[in-house]
């Protein structure tokens, strides 16, 4: 297939995002516009996962082979003070609830992708995810588990059983979810762009909102609110230079982890060596709870994580599960977009704002309320995240455009992808294949759990279990393991242009070729 009947690729984890991704690339616009469309078609599709009320993050490679990492996670609001929410929740912040809203990046997110070179109209990139909440769309199977999962939480909210339950029990699988408030949400970022979200009427809606409830985020707040543009940070390992985020975000882990295993010169970590491979995944996790934090609270830089010992077990933060969409796109003008939004936590903070339909994450349950750590709560500093956008490179030309959810474990299923690509396994393969992956080890609690898939491979699953782990074994293609999107691009001569993609069938997700 060459690149004149190329026009690009696109991979996410809802098959109608998907294709209001590819519907951009076929209107004209590149890698950049398919990703805010999808992305945005996945606030409606995928409340459970990402929302407008979310974070984004996203690693940007232009035609000329610049890359950028665009960071649009939002800070803790002015009134959250350390001590009161000492006070109030005593040694660590709550999981849920409205004191877990900090200020969401997303949407300005979308308009600093656009600056970077998009050339679609925003009533272009909207007007799918409009349609699908004007019109209403088939609740996913995703979204229904996670309907019954958080059916308690979500409950108790009065915009979010408005829009989520029918006679007083949660919308099933195939049932329209028709969200008419978030379409009005998106007729006026359509109308006057994502700068609406934090200066206009619909900021003040949300935040007018938000105050009624009891969180409060003032019209100052809001208005100052700047994502970041900075250098990624990047690793040559194994043949190919890896590009993903910087701190706040957990990108450093995967680089940390790769680099291991080459420097050790492990020969089978996705087999017999998967306990050293394990053995890595847990440092990382350690390394991040110990010290990850909005870079200018941290005592260490992002570089120093990559070397830094890992403490022997780390400060309990709230177990990270991850509820988050990744998505990857390319157009053949050249550019290339990984791109992760996210609320968190299932539905995230379980709060929605009845009048604009916005549901609200709680990245803030990732503030430490000790004193003494580097993510500690203070306002406007952004918490520790665990999304992280993946680039890759190879002899210079860009490779793979990767993406996950899985929260905490965003790293460890990354590697895994990247090892089985670099085994020679297709896109479609690398995402099907087995996984595991290790959580958290406490203090009160020494050893580390370890989640696999049934199927794993034998060699690898006959070491992990009879290593200190506290093995879990799940059903074959488990949610818990993350939904990735890969897209590999090769080019058989510079007129030549060849895309394979795949989706997870973790998720309700496709991959798409436009032609």
């Amino acid at each position: 297939m060459s690149s004149h009947h190329s026009q690009g690729a696109v991979a996410t984890s809802h098959y109608l995002a998907t294709e209001a991704g590819a519907d951009a690339l076929r209107a004209g616009g590149n890698a950049i516009d398919a990703a805010i469309s999808a992305a945005a078609a996945l606030c409606v599709l995928y409340p459970n996962n990402v929302a407008l009320g979310g974070d984004m993050v996203a690693v940007v490679r232009s035609p000329s082979g610049k890359v950028q990492f665009v960071n649009a996670t939002g800070p803790a609001a002015a009134d959250q003070s350390l001590e009161s929410l000492r006070t109030k929740h005593g040694k660590k912040m709550p999981e849920r609830g409205l004191d877990t809203i900090t200020l969401p990046g997303g949407v300005r997110g979308w308009q600093k992708l656009s600056d970077l070179g998009g050339v679609l109209t925003w009533a272009q990139r909207l007007e799918a995810a409009r349609n699908f909440a004007a019109a209403g769309a088939p609740v996913a199977s995703s979204v229904a588990k996670a309907l019954q999962t958080n059916k308690e939480l979500l409950s108790s909210d009065n915009g979010a059983r408005g829009v989520f339950f029918s006679d007083g029990e949660p919308l099933a699988r195939g049932e329209t979810l028709v969200q008419p408030a978030l379409a009005g949400s998106f007729d006026a970022l359509i109308a006057r762009g994502p700068e609406d979200f934090y200066v206009g009427e619909l900021s003040r809606r949300w935040r007018e909102g938000l105050q009624h409830l009891g969180r409060r985020i003032s019209a100052q707040e809001a208005a100052e609110y700047a994502p970041t543009v900075e250098s990624p940070m990047t690793a040559d390992v194994m043949g190919l230079r890896i590009y993903t985020g910087g701190p706040n975000t957990q990108g450093f882990s995967l680089l940390r982890t790769m680099q291991k295993l080459a420097q050790e010169g492990v020969k089978a970590p996705l087999g017999a060596d998967a306990n050293r491979l394990a053995g890595f995944f847990d440092e990382g996790n350690r390394i991040r709870d110990a010290h990850l934090a909005d870079p200018r609270s941290m005592s260490i830089t992002g570089e120093e994580l990559l070397t830094v010992s890992a403490p022997d077990w780390a400060p309990i933060l709230p177990p990270a599960t991850g509820d988050t969409v990744g998505l990857s796109a390319v157009s053949s003008d050249g550019w290339a977009i990984s791109l992760v939004q996210s609320l968190f936590k299932g539905f995230g903070s379980g709060i929605l704002e009845p009048e604009t339909g916005i549901l609200f994450q709680n990245r803030g349950a990732s503030y430490s309320l000790d004193p003494a750590h580097p993510a500690a709560i203070k306002p406007g500093m952004r918490p520790p995240h665990t999304l992280m956008p993946v680039v890759v490179e190879e002899a210079g030309r860009l490779k793979y455009v990767n993406a996950t959810m899985g929260g905490q474990a965003q790293p460890q299923i990354h590697a895994q992808l990247l090892l089985q690509l670099l085994a020679g396994r297709s896109p479609q393969e690398a995402t099907s294949s087995p996984r595991w992956i290790t959580g958290v080890k406490t203090e009160s609690d020494p050893v580390t759990p370890l989640i696999m898939e049934a199927d794993l491979d034998e060699e690898a699953r006959s070491v992990l279990d009879t290593s200190d782990y506290g093995v879990t074994r799940v059903p074959p293609r488990d949610e818990k393991l993350g939904h990735s999107n890969v897209i590999e691009i090769s080019a058989d001569s510079a007129e030549h242009t060849v895309y394979r993609a795949s989706s997870d069938p973790r998720s309700d997700g496709s991959a798409v070729i436009v032609r």
